[in-house]
């Protein structure tokens, strides 16, 4: 059984709380047991948390969630590429998985709404598949014939 964090940004609420219990819903269908849900303030906050969330035993892989909201600006572009970034980076730090759930940039709130059973079920189900990957991967052994893991 998969052991599945979840981190959820708090801000845009509306969207996010929704999609916090659409991917609930979704890693116990999968049969993951969720073992954390931690809630950042916003998207650029989620990688102080995450850095700690990956680091513990009992967390096999991480799903991100969150939406960033388009507004006036580009704020939206700056918050989304950077916090994705170093998403990506605690991951391949950490070995552990984590999967981007993040709506944005350029979505407006209608859209993100659309989005978020979308967004939330792909990113739980991307973390299991890649945490049982990993574990199949680290166990796999090469015996002359090509090791296909999927």
């Amino acid at each position: 059984m998969v052991k599945l964090a979840i981190v959820v940004a708090e801000f845009n609420y509306d969207v996010t709380q929704l999609m916090l219990q659409k991917a609930l819903d979704h890693a116990r269908f999968l049969g993951a047991e969720v073992t954390y849900v931690v809630k950042a303030p916003g998207v650029f906050d989620v990688p102080t948390l995450l850095a700690d969330v990956v680091r513990k035993d009992d967390v096999d892989a991480v799903a991100v969630l969150g939406a960033v909201i388009q507004g006036a600006t580009r704020h939206d572009e700056l918050v989304a590429n950077q916090a994705a970034r170093k998403i990506l980076d605690i991951s391949v730090d950490s070995g552990k998985p984590v999967a981007l759930g993040v709506i944005g940039p350029g979505a407006n709130r209608m859209q993100a709404l659309e989005r978020v059973e979308e967004y939330a079920r792909r990113a739980v189900e991307a973390a299991i598949k890649m945490a049982k990957r990993r574990r199949a991967l680290r166990e796999a052994k090469y015996s002359g014939s090509t090791v296909f893991i999927d």
